[in-house]
């Protein structure tokens, strides 16, 4: 882990060169120790797929004591703590209604497609980061037999919730926007909601499994079509 300059009231911590389930766990696992040891000085931390963004208040304490709490608090990290995570189960109605390219991932794949709606269901599924439009959380890793590039051409529409891969990421879109990910099915579960107390079922760190429900549950979980 090396710890660099951001700007004058800035680190930020890199943990590895590649994103990795373990990576973002023990980034977790650093938020959690970082909010314990430094609560006065902290402004926010960002964490993303293999790095951690420490922003500090400079009116309350100075870079060569923060990046020395910073030291402390990576050094106290914990296997077990960075194997936590809340677990979020997603339900998706998978078809080729739902998803526009579920034969084609499954024909990628030399599948079928009940084969690629298992091995999608099977994966527990990390929360790398929360990025692109608010709630869309980029999953890794998607098992390689699913695997598929971004279309040619982005879709100018994709809807919200639909559940979607790209390379060896999953994710489900949490409004409606252009996107060039593999859509394979819809999820009804509302990825942002602004009027909730906690406007995104997941953060960075959690563990996210999908689960496959019918086009009737769909409908009555508040699912479009």
């Amino acid at each position: 882990m090396n710890i660099e300059v951001a700007g004058q009231n800035a680190f930020i911590v890199y943990f590895a060169e590649q994103a990795s389930a373990a990576v973002s766990a023990q980034i977790q696992a650093a938020v959690r120790n970082i909010r314990a040891g430094m609560q006065d000085c902290l402004v926010d931390l960002v964490p993303s797929y293999a790095s951690l963004l420490v922003i500090f208040d400079l009116d309350r304490c100075d870079s060569y004591s923060v990046r020395r709490q910073l030291r402390d608090a990576l050094q106290q990290l914990d296997a077990a703590d960075a194997a936590a995570g809340e677990l979020v189960t997603l339900p998706v109605y998978y078809s080729s209604e739902s998803g526009p390219d579920l034969e084609i991932v499954a024909e990628r794949g030399g599948l079928s497609v009940d084969q690629v709606i298992e091995i999608h269901q099977q994966q527990e599924y990390r929360v790398y980061a929360i990025g692109f439009a608010p709630g869309f959380a980029y999953l890794g890793e998607v098992d390689e037999r699913i695997a598929a590039p971004r279309l040619a051409t982005p879709r100018q529409k994709v809807p919200r919730g639909a559940v979607a891969i790209a390379d060896r990421q999953t994710a489900v879109y949490p409004a409606m926007s252009p996107g060039g990910w593999n859509l394979i099915g819809l999820c009804p579960t509302r990825m942002f909601n602004p009027e909730r107390n906690f406007s995104m079922p997941v953060k960075v760190g959690d563990r996210v499994r999908f689960e496959a429900i019918g086009r009737d549950d769909f409908i009555a979980a508040g699912g479009e079509l």
